[in-house]
């Protein structure tokens, strides 16, 4: 029977339901990671959690360890990993409250630690991240959306952009032209280390605000945590849907 670990992001710091039957602190080459993970029980399997940004939510984006965050899981038993993102909403059908399966990525970001394979090598070291989520932990999640009968997407191209700022008009406008439907701070390097360390991994995407410039209004953080706590009951009955089977 497959691990199961879900990373938590913005909104989801801690998993409701989850019953914790220990704490494991684990120390890796990378440093620590943003939190201890937590293997407890969740609909009714055993299942791994870590808070992304830390419990409190205290790591920005770009400050995440997501080395040593993919790394603990891994050595914990992790055998695939579903990460929540909360994102912003640049396709006309990725609306606030919307969900998404995104199939494709773009990483925008730089300087950040991203690869496992960057010292004391014997031989340099690629992947194929041709396809950078797992298609069957994909169609898992689009069947969970579709059994909740939650409006969702089977599609969409993650924009990575690097934070902790919110991205300016002109921004998404290019990242539009590039072929992005959704833009979120922490899809990468996340999918590519757990590429690295062949743990399977697929997103789902909460959208919590439009993109710059695809709403009137100014994007506040009363309205995108508003949404996150409309939202985030619907992730939990995804999550929970997909490790029932």
């Amino acid at each position: 029977m497959t691990t199961y670990a879900i990373i938590g992001g913005t909104g989801l710091t801690q998993l409701d339901g989850l019953e914790i039957r220990r704490s494991v602190d684990i120390e890796t080459p990378y440093g620590a990671p943003s939190a201890p993970v937590l293997v407890g029980e969740y609909a009714g399997r055993e299942v791994l959690f870590l808070a992304r940004h830390g419990h409190p939510h205290r790591f920005p984006p770009h400050k995440v360890n997501y080395r040593a965050n993919l790394w603990a899981l891994k050595q914990a038993g992790a055998q695939a990993v579903l990460a929540v993102n909360a994102v912003g909403g640049i396709h006309p059908a990725m609306g606030t409250g919307h969900l998404c399966v995104p199939h494709q990525l773009v990483d925008y970001t730089s300087g950040r630690e991203h690869t496992f394979f960057a010292d004391d090598l014997d031989q340099v070291t690629h992947i194929d991240f041709s396809y950078p989520y797992s298609e069957p932990l994909r169609q898992q999640l689009i069947a969970a959306l579709a059994a909740e009968g939650y409006a969702g997407s089977d599609f969409g191209v993650y924009g990575c952009t690097q934070g902790p700022r919110l991205e300016t008009v002109a921004e998404i406008a290019r990242m539009e032209r590039d072929g992005c439907d959704i833009v979120g701070m922490t899809g990468m390097p996340e999918a590519a280390l757990a590429r690295e360390i062949d743990l399977a991994y697929a997103c789902l995407a909460l959208v919590v605000n439009p993109a710059a410039g695809k709403s009137t209004d100014v994007i506040t953080m009363a309205e995108i945590e508003a949404a996150l706590h409309q939202g985030i009951g619907k992730v939990r009955n995804v999550l929970a849907r997909v490790l029932h089977g």
